[in-house]
């Protein structure tokens, strides 16, 4: 099965820290120490992949995570994975209803927040007798973002449980008694993925009064690239993206004060190439599904060294490289860097970076009207006369779908699609803003 699964992931071999997981999670208990980035997803799916039984009625594994992306994510490599096996994924500014509905027929996996998780066990909306295998997936990030009674009061329902795995990307002092490990096997990857080995960290001077400015240089001199600008404060996310409307800039803004549809959309516009800046909170230094990146600016710095190193985690990650910029004052070195980063001048003759190639279309049909990726191909290739080389990366969600389409093109495709069925069903098709 695991072959298969790896198949179908177009996977020729694991790495060592998922080899080791494997390994570990097949005799105890296990904690998974490894950073953003490494593949610690597959680490733990592939041993909760042996332990399911064909022909077991009911959710067998729980997956509890911290974010919504993040459940979503590890929803996605699951399915892609082509077990046979059913997954649904459980989170707040979900549909209740629907997913009330899905667990009516449990699915073998179920992945969620410690919230809804706790709302669907306390309505007795699934059985949990069949419950074996349990993960806490980012546990540390859990507990910092306040889920701890939640998490206890679901563990401690879970009767049945024979098996749990723990992963963390930082070390933890100490694990709550209430995740109840057993003479747990840790599998320690910290030191092997230490991230910054191929990163560059570089300073840019500011005032606390010219920081916005520097930042628009700083992004004029880094130009059309994806770059991620974290803040410490969601006012700061919206502060910044205001000035860059003002100077024209696109872009998006990511953070926990959001609704989720928006959160997504803003994940998928950056996935797809439709904006390259992304302006976030800390939420967005772990878990997330976007791609590795080559440019990082922390335009307020972050409080610790794990926080700064979760950040410059989505960059230089591997055997890439990465640019980690810091907009600081020269008295406003941080204690865990240990020496002043070099410091780049910026030209003040600032250019505005080329607008994206790629836009976002959206569809209001998805998954749960039975529509696919090649539904979709084929419409925007048959109708839409568009070109292969005219199309970018299509998601496709339970209700809704989006397709990265080149810019020149979209305007005239949304007109020569009004009206236009997708599965015998006419469907809104428009520019998602």
């Amino acid at each position: 099965m695991i072959e298969i699964a790896l198949e179908n992931l177009n996977i020729s071999s694991l790495n060592k820290m998922q080899i080791a997981a494997i390994d570990a999670a097949g005799k105890n208990d296990m904690i998974l120490l490894s950073p953003t980035g490494s593949g610690k997803t597959l680490g733990f799916l592939l041993p909760v992949l042996k332990r399911l039984k064909a022909g077991v009625e009911g959710v067998q594994a729980m997956i509890i995570v911290p974010s919504r992306e993040l459940a979503l994510q590890i929803e996605q490599v699951f399915k892609a994975m082509g077990t046979g096996y059913k997954i649904n994924c459980c989170y707040g500014g979900h549909n209740t209803k629907i997913e009330k509905n899905n667990l009516s027929q449990p699915p073998s996996v179920l992945v969620g927040t410690p919230g809804r998780l706790a709302y669907h066990i306390r309505n007795e909306n699934f059985r949990l007798a069949e419950i074996k295998t349990l993960v806490l997936d980012e546990f540390d990030k859990a507990l910092e973002f306040g889920f701890e009674t939640d998490m206890a009061y679901i563990i401690n329902r879970l009767l049945a449980l024979d098996r749990r795995i723990l992963t963390s990307a930082t070390h933890m002092q100490q694990i709550p008694a209430f995740a109840g490990l057993k003479h747990p096997v840790e599998v320690n990857f910290l030191e092997a993925y230490t991230p910054g080995q191929q990163l560059e960290l570089k300073a840019v001077l500011a005032n606390p009064a010219d920081k916005l400015e520097i930042l628009f240089s700083l992004i004029c001199t880094i130009g059309a690239k994806p770059t991620l600008i974290f803040c410490n404060h969601r006012e700061a996310v919206e502060r910044i993206s205001d000035l860059l409307f003002e100077k024209g800039l696109s872009h998006d803004i990511f953070h926990g004060g959001m609704e989720q549809e928006d959160r997504e959309l803003a994940l998928i516009k950056f996935r797809n190439g439709s904006h390259n800046l992304l302006i976030t909170t800390d939420l967005a230094s772990r878990g997330l599904d976007i791609p590795e990146i080559e440019y990082i600016i922390h335009y307020q710095l972050p409080h610790n060294e794990q926080a700064f190193l979760h950040r410059n985690g989505r960059t230089a990650r591997m055997n890439a490289g990465g640019t980690s910029y810091l907009i600081m004052t020269e008295e406003e070195m941080p204690v865990y860097l240990k020496e002043m980063p070099h410091v780049e001048k910026l030209n003040s003759d600032n250019h505005l970076p080329q607008q994206s190639e790629w836009a976002t279309l959206y569809i209001a049909a998805g998954k749960k009207d039975k529509v696919n990726k090649v539904d979709i191909v084929g419409l925007l290739l048959q109708k839409g006369k568009l070109s292969k080389e005219d199309l970018g990366l299509i998601e496709v969600l339970d209700h809704s779908s989006y397709v990265a389409v080149k810019r020149q093109k979209i305007q005239t495709l949304t007109g020569s699609l009004r009206g236009e069925k997708i599965k015998n069903k006419k469907v809104k098709i428009e520019i998602a803003r």
